[in-house]
């Protein structure tokens, strides 16, 4: 072990120098129909989907000869080289100044679009050609032959357009949405102007300037959104008559197979109350709604629905409405037809349908709860396939007609794994095993376990990383590293049971680390996640405490010396662990922390707290505001200075009770960060976090 290599941050952190040399092995592909592409730096090559072996299609070079571009180099990688279309030898390609379509047989430019005055936002529709994009705030239409139309006049920072809204909650990533036909477009409109600013400031110039951004908190007035329907063939744009959009979220915008419908969900500010509706995509007026779920805490739509592409009057829909999130098909009406899916258990992602089995494609966790696997349902009987190996943690990218898939999975002691699945034939050929980067350096142990959570019935999962001297009859400083929140998980069958680098630092530097999925996170179904309701964070500590109970019932572990850390919901929960159990903790580093729950947004916060005017008990509880009396261990808090997800304002409120209160927290600030620490700067962060433990805590 004295001959093998130790870790660097350089070496494991993201923005390490070293970080990519010590990545295993990828390759990148994308789908031409139902023919495989490997997209690298220098050329694109064809995968024969029977032998995994490639020929190349093109390279660079041929490229860059064929465009005969002003530019120099037109083209300067093939990494994000699509094939839009199945029954052409068309590739499309860009820099930041244009997209173009070529023809890498006939060695000549189809079609070209300049985008280099657009902003943010940029969409385009394979049908048509046309392209919308975002210009001085302004959603501009451009069409296959290079014309111009401007859609909108008052967009500015107050009245956004074609962008994600919602603070990007509901599964909500984009805001432009072409009809498949792409003769229409569907565009948020929100209008924010009446949400209140928060002082952010850019502290690198000259004389630091004030940058505030839209951040709409619990309890406080939100913004209005709308839907616009634009008509390339009329010029002409309808917005959805949905009513007064006031303390309403719309989400989840879906088009109809022929274009004439647009379907999205509805839900009130409570979130205890959604629907999904159409409307006509011409006159923009409802045509129905078609579904109605509600909750006595809250209903979270975070996928559109997704039409058979053999039979249009059908869709599928996700819900969680029996407990776990599963699939239901129906008719275009509105009738359920049946639940495609059921267990204790959940669906992850629908990757998408196998047109000849006329099945479904999805992941599930129906092998285990912290493994990923890729199954199919067939439409007809609700006959379930497993499709990959049924160990680790899979993805997949379907083909057209879906019958292959690119598997991509790892295992814990497998780094990287990429197989071709042929779904009709339910066979699979190893595209890429990927060696082992880390096997000439000293590598900690990783282990998985199960422990009882506080209601002493329901299976927790932890993960433990232990030095690779470890030595069970020596006592070790250990750190809880904790996360804890809704949508999250930290422990599963990938990779070192999804280890994070950081982990594998301490450990090599004497520590063992100790990870716990508590009630609260995901994949474990909805009584699982909404078991923290109204009160965040009392739940999760509960079930953290009994991890604790389990590692002081381990002999090598020291009681005296135990840690925490987490970032943002994890950096709640550190200062919850660290003021609730004072006499517990002895060093906590917490990282972008919600402090008190009043100043977070709207959308997130409402969901699991309601308000603060109707429910003033649960955020007064779980206020760390009132906590700070009790501090006792060391504990530093750390801050992006431009945080815009959590505002500095925590972070300067917790300081200030606890200057009032007498206690002694350290505090650092990276300027010009957001939440999470960019770049470089992560290595900084985490050699800083590293040596707050080593300080005080070794």
């Amino acid at each position: 072990m004295a001959q093998q290599k130790l870790f660097s941050l350089e070496d494991l952190n993201s923005g390490g120098r070293n970080y990519y040399n010590l990545r295993p092995e990828n390759k990148w592909t994308t789908w031409w129909g139902d023919q495989l592409i490997r997209t690298d730096v220098e050329k694109c090559s064809m995968i024969d989907l029977n032998t995994g072996k490639e020929k190349t299609l093109f390279t660079l070079d041929e490229v860059n000869n064929w465009i005969h571009s002003n530019d120099s180099v037109f083209v300067r990688h093939l990494m994000n080289a699509t094939f839009p279309y199945a029954d052409k030898p068309w590739v499309m390609l860009g820099n930041r100044k244009a997209i173009i379509l070529l023809d890498f047989q006939t060695k000549e430019i189809v079609w070209q679009d300049s985008i280099s005055e657009s902003d943010i936002a940029h969409e385009w529709n394979a049908t048509t050609k046309n392209t919308v994009y975002l210009k001085d705030n302004q959603l501009i239409v451009l069409d296959a032959q290079g014309h111009a139309k401007q859609l909108t006049t008052d967009g500015s920072r107050e009245i956004v357009y074609g962008q994600s809204v919602h603070r990007n909650e509901f599964g909500i990533e984009k805001g432009l949405f072409w009809s498949p036909d792409g003769q229409h477009l569907a565009f948020y409109r929100m209008d924010q102007s009446m949400v209140t600013d928060y002082p952010q400031v850019d502290i690198f110039q000259r004389e630091a300037t004030y940058e505030p951004d839209k951040y709409p908190m619990a309890g406080e007035t939100s913004h209005k959104v709308t839907v616009g329907v634009y008509h390339t063939a009329t010029g002409k744009t309808v917005y959805l008559a949905a009513g007064d959009p006031t303390d309403r979220y719309f989400t989840n915008i879906a088009w109809s197979p022929d274009s004439k419908t647009i379907y999205m969900f509805e839900l009130n500010r409570d979130q205890n109350d959604c629907r999904l509706t159409s409307y006509d995509a011409e006159t923009g007026q409802k045509k129905g709604e078609l579904y109605q779920e509600t909750s006595d805490k809250y209903v979270e739509p975070l996928h559109p629905i997704q039409f058979l592409p053999w039979d249009a009057s059908k869709f599928i829909m996700q819900s969680q409405r029996d407990g776990y999130n599963h699939l239901y098909l129906y008719q275009q009406d509105g009738k359920l037809i049946k639940q495609l899916t059921s267990g204790k258990w959940v669906v992850m992602d629908v990757i998408g349908f196998n047109q000849k089995q006329k099945s479904v494609i999805y992941l599930s966790n129906e092998k285990s709860p912290i493994q990923s696997n890729i199954y199919a349902v067939n439409i007809s009987t609700g006959q379930r396939t497993l499709l990959d190996n049924g160990r680790g943690y899979h993805n997949g990218n379907i083909s057209e007609s879906g019958q292959y898939i690119v598997d991509r999975y790892s295992e814990p002691t497998l780094p990287r794994v990429i197989d071709i699945i042929n779904v009709n034939k339910r066979s699979h050929i190893n595209y890429l095993t990927a060696d082992d980067k880390w096997k000439d350096y000293q590598v900690p142990t990783y282990e998985c376990g199960m422990i009882k959570a506080a209601d002493e019935t329901t299976d927790l999962y932890y993960r433990m990383v232990k030095p690779a001297d470890f030595n069970p009859a020596k006592k070790y400083p250990t750190v809880i590293y904790v996360y804890g929140g809704p949508h999250a998980h930290n422990v599963d069958a990938s990779i070192r049971y999804a280890s994070r680098s950081w982990e594998t630092y301490m450990a090599q530097k004497g520590y063992i680390i100790f990870v716990l999925d508590n009630r609260g996170s995901e994949n474990r179904g909805r009584d699982f996640e909404q078991a923290t309701f109204r009160q965040l964070g009392q739940i999760e500590m509960q079930d953290q405490m009994k991890g604790v109970e389990f590692l002081q019932s381990l002999p090598y572990v020291d009681k005296d010396r135990l840690g925490v850390h987490g970032w943002s919901y994890g950096g709640f929960m550190t200062i919850s662990l660290m003021t609730n159990y004072p006499d517990v903790f002895k060093v906590g580093v917490a990282g972008g922390p919600v402090i008190d729950w009043k100043w977070y947004e709207v959308m997130y916060g409402e969901r699991y707290m309601d308000t603060p005017q109707t429910n003033p008990e649960g955020y007064e509880k779980i206020s760390l505001l009132n906590k700070a009396k009790n501090l006792k261990g060391k504990l530093q808090i750390i801050t992006g200075y431009n945080d815009n997800t959590v505002v500095p304002q925590h972070c300067l409120a917790f300081l200030a009770a606890c200057i009032e209160a007498g206690t002694q927290p350290d505090f650092f600030v990276y300027p010009g960060e957001l939440h999470n620490m960019r770049g470089h700067a992560s290595v900084h962060l985490h050699e800083r976090i590293t040596q707050y433990f080593e300080d005080y805590l070794k």
